[in-house]
């Protein structure tokens, strides 16, 4: 990991949660042997918390824990948290694939695992999600303040409403990744209400007409026909 880096980047700490000890060991071996700091962790039980305290740089994430699905583990660090998270998990069903990844993992591995490909997978997610912050340091992207519900594009200030917020909350933590309506209202109701999908149609097409008036005309949301909507950053 620490050959992409710039030398004053610190290493990658990660957070390895599998129960299967030669699982969890080939996987710490590889990824230390990348120059990363890893903790290991055999319980989905204290996860979310672990992380909120230790705030790691990525976690691989095991889906069939001994005390806790790994689903389950995955929406409580969400809720938090949008830390680099893939999942690793014997489940190879489409299902699970795309539960996973609407519940907010970046990406999904399928066991046996090829260790190098998980070395690959990771580095990739991590050059992406240091682009996607340099970004908005750089006031040329989008800057979100979820404890003040407030948003920034292109430097500019939004005025939101708090659904209008969690949408444009639940499409840019997965830039270029499409997500369906059901996942959006998921995000932009907390109650779980019962609406339809024109909805969320709605809702995009006013928070779409912000984000360009805010920018002179750029509006980073994508209508994919048929499946949803996707942010893009170019």
């Amino acid at each position: 990991m620490t050959k992409d880096s710039a030398p004053a980047t610190p290493p990658v700490s990660l957070l390895i949660v599998e129960d299967d000890p030669t699982q969890g060991s080939l996987l710490r071996e590889a990824f230390v042997a990348e120059g990363c700091h890893v903790t290991l962790l055999r319980e989905g039980d204290g996860v979310a918390d672990w992380i909120a305290v230790n705030r790691p740089t990525a976690v691989l994430l095991d889906l069939g824990l001994p005390d806790k699905d790994g689903m389950a583990v995955c929406r409580e660090i969400r809720a938090f948290s949008r830390v680099p998270l893939i999942m690793v998990t014997a489940r190879a069903e489409e299902m699970d694939r795309l539960q996973g990844l609407e519940l907010g993992a970046d990406d999904y591995v399928c066991k046996p695992v090829n260790v190098r490909e998980v070395v690959a997978r990771l580095r990739a997610l991590l050059r992406r999600a240091i682009e996607w912050r340099e970004a908005d340091a750089a006031g040329t992207g989008l800057v979100l303040d979820a404890s003040a519900y407030a948003a920034r594009w292109q430097g500019q200030p939004l005025d939101l409403t708090p659904v209008e917020f969690r949408l444009l909350q639940a499409l840019s933590q997965r830039p270029g990744h499409v997500l369906s309506r059901a996942s959006l209202l998921d995000a932009m109701y907390a109650d779980h209400r019962v609406v339809g999908d024109r909805t969320v149609d709605s809702h995009v097409k006013n928070l779409r007409r912000k984000l360009a008036e805010a920018s002179g005309g750029e509006d980073p949301i994508e209508s994919v026909y048929g499946m949803g909507y996707r942010y893009g950053v170019g």
